[in-house]
């Protein structure tokens, strides 16, 4: 697969589920995904968005799959999650109308370029980040 590394540190943050979407979140800085459950709202944004006092898990960064991938496709995430188990890199996996997206803590982006590269998968992007 032909992936690329989004260029901004993430934070993966949790609210309580009846507490409205903060206008923070909706910075669009390049990267942002918001989803509403009936046992919580998750955001995830770049670190710089995050005000002090919110809960959440902070450095991330995303490999992003190129698309866009066909509805009919199947296994993408399986495949890049399974090369990165193996080698005992934790996932946390968003999907959008056209892609595919994964995030991994900040100090294993490195390892999993090497592990994914190694598997046969074509990495594009810097390792920078804002």
């Amino acid at each position: 697969m032909k992936l690329t590394i989004v260029p901004l540190t993430l934070a993966i943050c949790r609210l309580a589920a009846d507490e409205p979407i903060p206008g923070w979140a909706l910075s669009r800085q390049g990267f942002f995904s918001i989803t509403v459950t009936e046992d919580e709202l998750s955001i995830v944004c770049p670190v710089a968005a995050v005000p002090a006092g919110v809960t959440c898990e902070q450095p991330w960064r995303a490999i992003k799959v190129l698309g866009p991938l066909d509805f009919a496709l199947v296994g993408i995430l399986a495949a890049l999650a399974e090369v990165l188990a193996r080698a005992q890199i934790s996932i946390f996996a968003i999907s959008t109308f056209d892609t595919d997206y994964i995030l991994l803590k900040e100090q294993q982006l490195e390892r999993a370029i090497t592990v994914l590269k190694q598997a046969g998968h074509d990495l594009f992007g810097e390792l920078t980040c804002s």
